[in-house]
């Protein structure tokens, strides 16, 4: 493999269904994708382009090759590290209302145990207007490093609220964008994507259990493994994201939202509206996510 036969890249964001589209992608045979998300342009460049290649080894000569790291997008050296390498591939962004998608990314990292029950401390931009929690929603900042470097022509812009109201009109622009012939949506049964509103083991016990996961690992999913995990999972109460707190954050991004107005071409009146209508952490579209075909 070598970098020029790699076509597209998903760059994000996070919290965004982007897993939803790789899924698609990797459903089609036409398509080879890499399962994990790979962050070399961001987290492991160390690791060197032979690592990088390798990741596409299984892929053959005839498939539309891409890859799906959400780290991509907010990277602070991502863009010419991506550009200097793969000057010619096509970028997907696909974007969700970022009051959501930040208040969705602390949930998880509150889940982990990775940040307090201080919900200000992390989201309330009077206090953590720096942290990369709030400023990886400044979309059009991030994006136009991409735009810059590629022209407007190569970024396809997608938004969450596609993925839950028109699913095949989201990927029949996916397809377009890449070349790629129509197919129907893909319907398979995977891995669940973890619900955050899913009981959970408490951190404390999560770490104190951490040496006998890989003895237990072969037997989970089966009764006596989820019987014994609910005896110490509990469901997580998450700190609310107040309608005061909300009102800040929208502020906060106001800005960035109207410059991403005009640089999609699309209203997004609708980030400004109280709140979602429903504010599920994932998209459940009863899609798992299949095996990347082999080459």
């Amino acid at each position: 493999m070598q970098f020029s036969e790699i076509d597209f890249l998903i760059i994000g964001a996070g919290k965004s269904a982007t897993t939803w589209l790789q899924t698609q992608l990797q459903a089609d045979p036409d398509v080879y994708m890499p399962d994990p998300e790979l962050h070399y342009f961001s987290r492991a460049y160390d690791r060197g382009d032979t690592w990088y290649l390798s990741q596409f080894e299984d892929a053959n000569a005839d498939k539309v090759v891409g890859e799906k790291s959400n780290s991509y997008l907010y990277g602070e050296e991502a863009a010419e590290r991506i550009h200097r390498q793969l000057p010619h591939i096509k970028l997907i962004a696909q974007l969700r209302n970022p009051v959501e998608r930040a208040y969705s990314n602390y949930c998880m990292l509150f889940r982990r145990g990775e940040v307090g029950s201080d919900i200000a401390a992390s989201l309330d931009p009077a206090l953590a207007g720096t942290e990369k929690l709030l400023t990886s929603g400044k979309y059009a900042e991030h994006l136009q490093l991409f735009i810059d470097l590629y022209g407007p022509e190569k970024l396809l812009i997608l938004f969450f609220e596609g993925v839950r109201g028109a699913p095949e009109a989201q990927m029949a622009k996916v397809r377009a964008h890449l070349d790629l012939p129509m197919r129907p949506l893909a319907r398979t049964v995977g891995k669940k994507v973890k619900d955050k509103a899913a009981p959970n083991v408490p951190t404390k016990w999560s770490r104190r259990l951490k040496w006998i996961k890989p003895a237990v690992e072969p037997f989970r999913g089966t009764p006596v493994f989820e019987t014994a995990r609910g005896w110490i999972a509990r469901e997580i109460e998450y700190p609310e994201l107040t309608d005061d707190l909300r009102s800040r954050m929208l502020d906060y991004y106001m800005p960035s939202i109207e410059a991403l107005e005009a640089m999609s071409g699309q209203s997004l009146a609708r980030w400004s509206a109280p709140r979602e209508a429903s504010e599920p952490s994932k998209i459940s579209l009863n899609l798992g996510k299949p095996k990347p075909h082999a080459g």
